[in-house]
Order: structure tokens, then C-alpha cells, then sequence
């Protein structure tokens, strides 16, 4: 392993010199309190900065030992450091030249606390992933100045924002503290029968669809006295707040009262939040997701039959196939797909779903006869879902009170404040008596196992032979191929856009050949991925810019690939 002198020996020796020279840097560098890594150098000062690595001894750094060996709390910490990392990085930055000449970076956060590949502890060591543009004056290397950034700013990068002492203990403990609670709050639903826990004095609405900080004068959250639960949790007293039960809940209320508010602080709540921002003790099951209509996407192979019948024509829809989906087979396509993944409970708003698909009233009905129409909607089989599959489902209707009669529990919103409206729910729906005759045809059943055709999946484009990008979170680019998830609502990251296109190539190389149906190679993928991390799925070397995903997800992209073929 080279040193610090070295590096400064062959800076000095290549300043000046076409942009390529920059390539005699690739080694490994033992710079005192660092070690510094080359895994991949531009090709010049306007393409993508390079990677590098830093990599320090855990044992320099003073963290309690507690912090880092136990799992939640570590992904905590290397959370809490690379949103620090990021600042600092911002603050080194500067312009030394052409193009991205001078700039430092890393992959920092946003408002939930995720599994990065940006910082890593592995290997009783701490790893830092950062992007750093080599100073050039048009291509021609400027050895000085890479002095000045690899040698001077990645010194002052670790000495001044690494070690713990450097942090605010109090910020610090917040942070971990945090995360664990809401992880022991997650942990603790099931074997209390609830599905979703809202904590008292949690702040729901955000300030803008693009902004998710909480808003300044949002209304805190109370939960309906009889709905309150008490949760424990390791730092603090325990919690009390709203507990929504297994099985079927309906939020109801006047439109601007807050009702998708509330479902989508849900849908959010797989993830732990960072301190501040009012939904940290939000929380819901890894396996919830939000189901929607998506009217245009493909659809392989899936069994759709549950929801929709035979079609005209004769056509078979217990393995449909389409590339323009409509609304009602797009939002059965999404559920039976999310079903064969794991999902265990399913989110829907009536603002995004299709008004055919969730609900069909008598006087339609008897409109259209029954042989007439193949869409079983699914105000008919909700409850088979919760009897026959343990699935619960939440959902937002403010249109129509056809699931009334059969919720467990039901949430009035009213100026963002819940009550529970379960019991004059059923009175209502006793009251008024819902006239349709349901449309239920045998028990529902987990979607029929289907084997991928990984040769279909071709992450090829041009000359390179494995091309995977992103479009923030609104799709992967895998090969030539456009993967759009603008409607898959739970990515918040785009690291995990990313991640979802490694992932793919990683099902494709290893666990599609070696399972023997899709929902095997999810299960061992996320296996793969838990006992590894993040860094399983991308190519040596390692790329920081990476977010772990859930399995879920990485479904969600792949049957959204066009031109997927179901062996």
C-alpha cells in the first residue's frame, strides 16, 4: 500500500498532463488517519466525479461499542454520519477548474432514516463512499489543487466529522434513541393485533407535495379515546396513541379533513423517521403497501381472476397479460402482485383508485347484468382477504358506504382530528340497508406461483453490457428499458431507485436461475440482502449511492418491465 507522499509524488509528477494521468491514482493509499481508495476515476472533468473510499478503525473513533454492534442502532449511527458527511462535504466543496472540478459530495438523507451504502461499517472499519471531481484546467490536471482536496480537505473531512467527539451527544443519542423506538413500536403490532399505531402528538400533514418536512402549523394528532393503545418502548415512557386493529379499517370524513393525510403518514410509516420530523412514531408493518389504479401499465401473467372474470371474447384471466392495462385490471394486477411478494396490508384511497374496481351499486347492477360484466369489484372480496388470507386492509372512502357494514373499525376525520365513527357506522349501515347482492365466487387464495423467463430481462444498452440508472423516483433505467414507478408511491429515495435496478440485474444473474418461482427468488434476495446489505447488489467496487429496498419494491419494478416473459 502506497502513502500520503506517494500520492503527493504522482500528483506532482501528472500535473499538467492530459486528464488520463489522473488514472495512475488507482491503488490503495495509507494517508495516517485514513486510508484512501480509487474505485473508479472520470474519464474527464465533465463526466461523473470519481469514487473514492475513506476507510478508518472503528476503534479511532470512539463510538460506544453498543452503538455499533447492535444492528438498528448501527444503521442509526452511520445515518446520523452521513447526513454530517454531506454538510461537510458541501461546505469543501469548491470550483478548482473545468466542469466538476473541486467538488465533494456524498450521499446524504432526507426525512426517513434509511440502510445507505454511503457509510458502512464493515471489517472492524468505517467506510466512507464520496464522489470527488479531480481538478483540471480544460483536460489537463491541476496536481496542486488535487493536493489540496486529497490530501488536505479529506484530512479535515475526517478529523473534524467522524469521530464522536466531534458530534453532539445529545443529538447523537437522539438520533439512535429514536430509530430503536420506532423499530421496538413496529416490532411490537402483531402481538398486540394491530396493524398501525399512531402516537399521540404526531404531526401528520407536510408542508407541500414537494416539500415533506412537517408543516409549521399543523394540528398534532390525538387518538379517539377508544382506540388508544399503550406501546412500550426502550428509551422514554410508553406511548400512547391511535391502534388500528387487524382486518378492515375505513377512514371517512369531508374532503380537506385530512383523511389521505392520515393514509399516507401509513404508508410512510415502514420507515423510521429522523428526530423532528412528527411522524417518528408513525408506524406500520415492512410488509404494507399502497395500492393504487395505474391505468397504462403491463401486466405478466399475474392471476387476476379473483377481481376479474373471464373476459369478452372468452379471454382467460387467470394469467392475464396486457401492455395497457386499464384502471380496474391495473389496481387488481397491483394487489395480486403485492399479494405474491408478502404483502400483509393493503393501503387504498378512492382519489386513486377506480371507481369500478372498488365498488359496483345496485342500481348498476341491475343495469348491467351480472354475465355482462367480468369485474368482481373489491368491496366483494375485502372481507376474503382478511378471513381467507389474514390480509388487512386500510382504506380512504369519502363517496360511498358500501364497506360499512362490514369494517372492524372505522375513522372519522373531521379538521384533522380522528373520532371513531365504528359504532354510528353500523348503525348507518343498518339504517340504511345496502340493497346490491354481493358477488363472491368461491375463497380467495394466494395468486398462482409464477417462474420469470430471466432471458427476457436484457440490461444491455449499446456497448455496455449492464447499463442500470435512474430518473430520481420515478423510474429505472434498466438497459433500454423505462421501469415506471411514478406510481408506486412508497420510494422516497432515489438511492433506491437505484438500488431496485441492481437488484433486478442481481435477480436475474443468481436467485431467478437458482429459485423455482418468483416469490422463492424475492424471499432468498432479501435473505441475501439482510445477511450482507445493500452492497450485495452492486458491482465491485461499491457504490455509495445506493439504498436498501425491500423486496416489495424490487417486485413492483419488475412487473413493470415491458417485454418480461413468465416461463
Amino acid at each position: 500500500m502506497a502513502d500520503r507522499s506517494h500520492l503527493k509524488a504522482t500528483l506532482s509528477r501528472i500535473d499538467g498532463r492530459a486528464y488520463r494521468g489522473y488514472r495512475d491514482l488507482s491503488r490503495y493509499y495509507e494517508m495516517g488517519a485514513f486510508d484512501l481508495a480509487f474505485d473508479q476515476i472520470q474519464a474527464d472533468p465533465f463526466a461523473a466525479p470519481s469514487r473514492v473510499r475513506l476507510r478508518v478503525p472503528i476503534s479511532r473513533l470512539g463510538f460506544m461499542e453498543s452503538d455499533v454492534q447492535n444492528p438498528v442502532r448501527r444503521r442509526a449511527l452511520a445515518d446520523f454520519l452521513a447526513r454530517r458527511i454531506s454538510r461537510a462535504c458541501d461546505d469543501l466543496s469548491q470550483r478548482r477548474g473545468s466542469g466538476s472540478s473541486g467538488v465533494i459530495r456524498t450521499f446524504g438523507g432526507g426525512q426517513e432514516v434509511l440502510d445507505r451504502a454511503a457509510v458502512v461499517f464493515a471489517d472492524h472499519h468505517l467506510q466512507v463512499r464520496l464522489r470527488l471531481g479531480l481538478p483540471a484546467q480544460g483536460r489537463r490536471v491541476l496536481g496542486r489543487q488535487a493536493q489540496a482536496m486529497l490530501c488536505d480537505d479529506l484530512q479535515r473531512l475526517v478529523d473534524d466529522h467522524l469521530p464522536a467527539e466531534r458530534h453532539d451527544e445529545t443529538a447523537l443519542k437522539l438520533h439512535l434513541d429514536g430509530v430503536e423506538d420506532s423499530q421496538a413500536l413496529r416490532e411490537q403490532l402483531h402481538a398486540q393485533g394491530l396493524v398501525a399505531f399512531v402516537a399521540n402528538g404526531a404531526l401528520l400533514p407536510r408542508r407541500h407535495g414537494e416539500d415533506p418536512r412537517p408543516m409549521l402549523d399543523g394540528l398534532p394528532f390525538q387518538s379517539p379515546k377508544s382506540l388508544e393503545v399503550t406501546l412500550k418502548r426502550p428509551h422514554g415512557r410508553p406511548l400512547r396513541g391511535m391502534g388500528l386493529p387487524a382486518g378492515i379499517s375505513v377512514i371517512v370524513g369531508g374532503g380537506y379533513h385530512g383523511k389521505s393525510t392520515l393514509l399516507q403518514a401509513l404508508a410512510n410509516g415502514i420507515y423510521d423517521h429522523i428526530p423532528g420530523d412528527g411522524r417518528e412514531h408513525v408506524v406500520t408493518p415492512m410488509a404494507t403497501v399502497k395500492i393504487r389504479a395505474e391505468e397504462g401499465r403491463p401486466i405478466h401473467g399475474i392471476d387476476i381472476s379473483p377481481f376479474v372474470r373471464e373476459l369478452p371474447g372468452g379471454r382467460s384471466t387467470d394469467r392475464f397479460e396486457t401492455e395497457d392495462a386499464s384502471g380496474s385490471t391495473s389496481q387488481a394486477g397491483n394487489i395480486q402482485e403485492s399479494l405474491e411478494a408478502g404483502a400483509r396490508v393493503l393501503l387504498l384511497d378512492e382519489d386513486s383508485s377506480a371507481t369500478n374496481f372498488m365498488i359496483r351499486d345496485a342500481r348498476m347492477q341491475a343495469l348491467i347484468p351480472g354475465d355482462k360484466e367480468p369485474i368482481i369489484p373489491f368491496v366483494d372480496r375485502v372481507q376474503q382477504l382478511r378471513d381467507d388470507l389474514g390480509v388487512s386492509t386500510i382504506m380512504v372512502m369519502g363517496g360511498s358506504g358500501d364497506y360499512l357494514e362490514f369494517a372492524d373499525c372505522v375513522i372519522g376525520m373531521d379538521q384533522y382530528q380522528a373520532w371513531d365513527a365504528t359504532e354510528l357506522a353500523g348503525k348507518v349501515a343498518l339504517d340504511f340497508p345496502n340493497r346490491r347482492p354481493p358477488r363472491i365466487t368461491g375463497s380467495m387464495t394466494l395468486p398462482k406461483p409464477r417462474r420469470i423467463d430471466g432471458e427476457s430481462m436484457d440490461p444491455s444498452r449499446g456497448r455496455r453490457a449492464v447499463s442500470i440508472r435512474h430518473e430520481g423516483v420515478r423510474a429505472v433505467l434498466y438497459g433500454e428499458a423505462r421501469i415506471d414507478l411514478s406510481s408506486w408511491e412508497q420510494i422516497v429515495d432515489p438511492g433506491q431507485t437505484l438500488a431496485i435496478g441492481y437488484a433486478l440485474e442481481r435477480l436475474r444473474r443468481v436467485h431467478l436461475k437458482e429459485s423455482k418461482n418468483l416469490a422463492a427468488a424475492l424471499e432468498s434476495l432479501a435473505k441475501e440482502m439482510s445477511d450482507e446489505g445493500v452492497d450485495v447488489l452492486s458491482t465491485t467496487p461499491p457504490r455509495g449511492e445506493l439504498v436498501a429496498v425491500r423486496p416489495l419494491d424490487v417486485a413492483a419494478a419488475l412487473n413493470r418491465l415491458r417485454g418480461l416473459i413468465i416461463s
